[in-house]
């Protein structure tokens, strides 16, 4: 027989981490309340031309990353490797520019990058994905900014530490890659061949090279601050004085460009402290420009993302507690059919009073089912058997103390709720002899 394998780079979420998830979406989903996100979802798969166009051409995620196949129909498709272009072109198809402005949504979900697997980052991995579309002021951009730090504080972390820059924009960003390659050019030579290919067709990229050869050439690489138009000038200014009457604390990091073409102006990474190298849990930015690319009409926007296998790796990293995985509360067991019978209805009576119960299956011995019961770590196990169905009670066992009484059966419900509580009164008139 063959044994399957996960393929490469997919991962199986098992149940010790599933509280850990369980957890980070009950915050996002409270943090995007908080702040008055609406939840949007687009389809995983999209036509390959929308990320060409809406990512760009001469990315590494374009180029090497992307999961693209032929339909059956002939067009080609692909898995989605962001969400961002996805999001502008339900923004546009459906008309969403006659809503209120401006626009904050939020969505989570799987992404697809064909990259080198990594802790915590695989080629299918899920995001959590802030968007704010249709305002320039750099107020939103401190908002975006906002909800991703008020996310990782109720998360638990501590130590965040904020790098912005500036990108520019399409007036200004030009002349600054011109002065980036006047830079680089007569440097060609002492650059890796990575790093000369990023050179020839996207030059910003040298901007965030890990190459080991190229950070000395970085240290004196010009800045982008220096290149900006008045506009754009004006805009980081006043990130800079919003984020300083918060008084968050920030660093402006020349070197981050992020991944993709569509961003303009400001752009920002959270980093947690404690985590080595792989410190970034969140980075993000604005594309103004990415509407009127994919069609629609001009409209700014902005947004980030943040792994989620990734924070929930950085937590356990650092040891972040997490509610307990949620267990069955009761385990009801019985001797013989007519008994079973009875058990099949009273566990169904026990989750309508939302009792987390479970059934034991197999008709095995009542040492079997304790045995079972003492495994699935329930609090109580409720035993039938015909004499306790006839007489309409069942005994009810204490899996902690071993200790075990009777309670009729129409008062079971209250009875296990309150014992589950610790109220159970010293004396209940409950119980039979």
């Amino acid at each position: 027989m063959t044994r399957y394998a996960r393929i490469t780079g997919m991962n199986d979420v098992l149940f010790e981490e599933q509280r850990y998830w369980r957890y980070v979406l009950e915050r996002i989903q409270y943090v995007a309340d908080l702040y008055g996100y609406r939840r949007i979802d687009v389809p995983v798969m999209e036509v390959t031309a929308l990320f060409v166009r809406g990512v760009g051409e001469g990315t590494d995620i374009v180029e090497k990353e992307m999961y693209s196949f032929e339909d059956r129909d002939g067009t080609w498709v692909s898995l989605r490797p962001e969400f961002t272009a996805g999001i502008m072109r339900a923004y546009i198809e459906n008309g969403l520019h006659v809503l209120p402005t401006p626009l904050k949504v939020w969505t989570t979900g799987p992404l697809f990058r064909h990259e080198k697997p990594q802790a915590g980052r695989y080629r299918q991995h899920s995001q959590f994905d802030i968007e704010v579309i249709g305002e320039q002021d750099a107020a939103v951009d401190v908002e975006v900014i906002s909800v991703a730090w008020h996310l990782f504080r109720e998360l638990g972390f501590r130590d965040l530490r904020l790098h912005i820059n500036s990108t520019g924009c399409p007036r200004c960003k030009p002349g600054y890659v011109r002065a980036l390659v006047d830079f680089f050019t007569p440097l060609a030579d002492q650059l890796p061949e990575v790093d000369r290919m990023r050179l020839r067709k996207n030059p910003l990229r040298l901007l965030d090279s890990k190459e080991e050869a190229t950070q000395p050439l970085l240290e004196r690489a010009p800045h982008i601050v220096e290149h900006l138009c008045p506009e754009c000038a004006a805009h980081f200014a006043d990130l800079c004085r919003y984020l300083d009457a918060l008084e968050r604390p920030y660093q402006i990091n020349y070197r981050i460009v992020r991944g993709l073409d569509y961003y303009t102006k400001t752009v920002f990474e959270i980093k947690a402290a404690g985590l080595g190298a792989q410190d970034t849990i969140c980075g993000g930015g604005r594309y103004d420009g990415l509407i009127a690319e994919l069609g629609g009409p001009p409209t700014p926007g902005i947004g980030f993302g943040s792994g989620i296998e990734r924070i929930v790796l950085a937590m356990q990293q650092l040891g972040l507690p997490v509610p307990e995985e949620v267990r069955p509360q009761v385990m009801v067991c019985y001797l013989g059919a007519p008994a079973k019978l009875a058990a099949v209805r009273l566990v169904e009576r026990l989750r309508d009073s939302g009792i987390r119960s479970l059934l034991a299956f197999g008709d095995r011995s009542l040492k079997a089912q304790l045995k079972s019961a003492d495994r699935a770590a329930v609090e109580y196990a409720v035993i039938l058997g015909e004499e306790e169905v006839q007489a309409g009670v069942a005994t009810v066992r204490s899996m902690a103390r071993g200790t075990q009484e009777q309670v009729a059966l129409e008062q079971l419900s209250a009875w296990l709720d309150a014992a589950l509580r610790g109220a159970l009164p010293a004396a209940s008139s409950a119980l039979r002899a």
